[in-house]
């Protein structure tokens, strides 16, 4: 079992981060007009909520904690952060990567390799993700696996001629639209749409298609790694690609469990105790609707919609509240 590397005792409280505003050539401005995001730059299409990304580490904005990494906050306090069977499991590698994305344009038809082969071509974690849909324009679409069975062979001829889109399956989503995005699931979030994703940590996506786009701040079309994405994808068809769910109130509705990350979401109209003794792991807080107010450890916090809070593992019990009609995704590792 790992140890923890800094035994001193620590009052720990919900920390919240400073997300990272990321360009991209398809996004828009939902994350300021929706989400009260603040920045000045053009075309943000992620705002990455709480990082271990090697280069793009997220970093505390609260309290006594104030300025640590993920990675800090691990190699500091251990299993008392990550919680004791992740921290034995991960190591000081935070497992979860937390994003939101505004698509003001298609995204590029994409990718993502499993564990296995992440870790072998690029010494990474794979990407499995999820999506929950925040806000869509009227008539807003995703792609997501393919409409029919195929193999890699009509697979690569369609790709060849142009007409890998005829075979992809594509959806209409709405506000609430819940999708498990595994690895080897052919995707691309369509134009309007706005989405919380949960994933692992990793920043491998092998790209498919790009309508052929010209990047404007390079000049440029984007590279394409088809000879990477052929090998993992998935070609079976399946019957249903979004996921349902139960929507009681000030009550836990199960949301995407996986081997990966599981979810819950809760609809709240007054209060809950959340009590997480039973799961040894780090409770990550997303906001999709409304506020509320959070108090563990002898702290309280308000989050907004479009705003994240992590609660490290030793906080057991959980006091939640609002003042009016509001949701959050939580979010842990077990």
């Amino acid at each position: 079992m790992l140890q923890k590397t800094n035994t001193k005792k620590m009052t720990f409280y919900p920390l919240q981060f400073q997300p990272l505003y990321k360009y991209r050539m398809w996004g828009g401005e939902k994350l300021k007009t929706v989400l009260n995001k603040n920045y000045d730059a053009q075309s943000i299409g992620e705002s990455w909520e709480i990082s271990d990304v090697e280069g793009d580490e997220t970093n505390v904005i609260n309290g006594q904690l104030q300025g640590y990494t993920l990675k800090k906050l691990i190699k500091t306090f251990g299993g008392d952060f990550l919680g004791q069977a992740v921290f034995d499991k991960f190591g000081e590698e935070f497992p979860l990567l937390i994003k939101f994305i505004d698509a003001k344009t298609p995204l590029s038809i994409q990718v993502h390799p499993h564990d296995s082969i992440a870790k072998e071509r690029h010494d990474s974690f794979g990407k499995n993700e999820m999506w929950y849909v925040m806000d869509a324009d009227e008539n807003a679409e995703i792609i997501v696996g393919f409409k029919k069975t195929t193999d890699k062979f009509n697979y690569s001829k369609a790709l060849s001629k142009g007409n890998v889109l005829e075979l992809l399956n594509t959806l209409q989503v709405t506000a609430g639209d819940t999708f498990y995005i595994p690895t080897g699931r052919v995707h691309a979030i369509g134009a309007g749409v706005l989405l919380a994703e949960i994933q692992q940590t990793s920043d491998v996506t092998y790209r498919i298609y790009d309508y052929n786009r010209v990047d404007k701040a390079t000049g440029e079309t984007r590279e394409l790694h088809n000879d990477l994405a052929t090998d993992v994808i998935d070609f079976v068809a399946h019957d249903s690609y979004k996921t349902s769910y139960e929507k009681s109130v000030d009550a836990v509705n199960t949301l995407v469990h996986t081997p990966y990350f599981k979810t819950n979401i809760l609809f709240l109209e007054d209060t809950l105790n959340r009590d997480y003794t039973a799961i040894d792991s780090f409770v990550i807080y997303i906001c999709t609707k409304g506020n509320i107010s959070i108090t563990a450890g002898n702290h309280e916090i308000t989050i907004l919609k479009g705003q994240s809070i992590l609660l490290p593992a030793a906080l057991k019990h959980v006091h939640l509240k609002t003042t009016e009609s509001s949701e959050i995704i939580e979010v842990f590792y077990e």
